[in-house]
Parts: C-alpha cells; structure tokens; sequence
C-alpha cells in the first residue's frame, strides 16, 4: 500500500497537541514495558501495521522477549503476564472496543485493586493515545517496515 497523505505536514499543530499527551503518558510513570504492551495490544486489536511494527520493535529494544510478544493475542490463556499487566490488557480492550459496549464496573473494579487513581487516569490517556494514533496511521496508509526503535520523531 501506499502512504496517502503525511498528516504531520498537513496538520501540525493538531499533530503537536498528539505529540504532548504522548509525553504527558511518556512521563506518567508507569511502567514503560506495561505501556509497550498496552500500545501493541490497541493496535492488534485496530489492525495497525505500521503502529505494531513501531511498538514491536520498542518493545524488543527495552528488553521484552519474543514470547511475550508472540503470544500477547493470547494474554488470556498465557502464564506470562502480572496480574498489572492482565488488568492493564483488558482495560485497553474494553476502552478500544468501546464502541461496541459499556465497560463493566466489574472491570473497572479489577483494575482498580492494581491502579491508583492516577495510574488508571494515565494509563486510559495511554489508550486514547495510542487508539488516536492508530486512527492516523490506518486511514492514511503510514508505511510499517521503516521505523527504527527510540525514532518517535517521524509521523508521517
């Protein structure tokens, strides 16, 4: 496929305001493997080639192995993810498929026994993040296979 259009240059200063709540989640103090996961998972899920390839590539540079990559489809039926980590999944599933159904209180209260207050505001930010950049990505056509690990400047 073919790249449509670069976003970035199109729109700026909409790009920069994406820009700073990435830093804002950057910087929110959770853990950056959980958010690599939680960035490759909202991906998965949106079908983000050019997302997955970034975040996969992060992932493995910051040390995640393979496995845990291989089988994070499959986080359910997998021994190696923390209880952090499952609550952290399935919160970035119920938030990213919202528009097919409420998030339960059920979850939010599981979530809650792992995350502070805080954690889970930013950890939700970190989902609407990653599910805004997917939104750019998918529609128009950002190329996977060009990304190197750490190279967040390039958006195009």
């Amino acid at each position: 496929m073919t790249q449509r259009m670069n976003y970035a240059k199109a729109a700026p200063e909409a790009l920069q305001a994406m820009v700073q709540l990435q830093q804002v989640v950057d910087r929110s103090g959770l853990e950056h493997p959980l958010l690599e996961l939680v960035k490759m998972r909202a991906s998965q899920i949106n079908g983000c080639a050019y997302c997955l390839d970034m975040h996969s590539k992060d992932a493995r540079a910051a040390g995640e192995t393979e496995q845990r990559l291989y089988l994070l489809d499959a986080w359910r039926e997998s021994p190696f993810y923390s209880a952090r980590e499952r609550a952290a999944l399935a919160w970035t599933e119920e938030l990213t498929r919202i528009a097919d159904r409420e998030v339960p209180d059920e979850l939010y209260a599981e979530v809650r026994k792992v995350f502070s207050e805080v954690e889970l505001a930013h950890l939700t930010y970190a989902i609407i993040a990653i599910n805004g950049w997917n939104r750019l990505a998918i529609p128009f056509r950002a190329e996977p296979g060009h990304y190197q690990p750490g190279n967040h400047a390039r958006h195009d």
